[in-house]
């Protein structure tokens, strides 16, 4: 796993498709069912949870980065 591309196919495999527009709604989302399936022992490979959330983390704050830069813009 190395995309957030990645981590939707494995999310998929576990039954949970993506339906939000928005990319930040939509990278919080997948972070919370991965916890929930993570901790109901449904993703028995530590290193596959670990990588996914880490992905997910990372692709949060430059999301969040390129939103705020964004605004930052559109106001200047």
């Amino acid at each position: 796993m190395k995309t957030l591309y990645d981590v939707q196919e494995f999310l998929k495999l576990h039954g949970y498709i993506n339906l939000f527009s928005k990319r930040l709604d939509a990278i919080f989302f997948m972070a919370q069912e991965l916890k929930t399936l993570y901790d109901a022992g449904l993703i028995p490979n530590e290193k596959d949870y670990f990588t996914a959330d880490l992905i997910l983390r990372r692709e949060h704050r430059l999301e969040s980065e390129r939103v705020t830069d964004d605004k930052k813009n559109y106001w200047d």
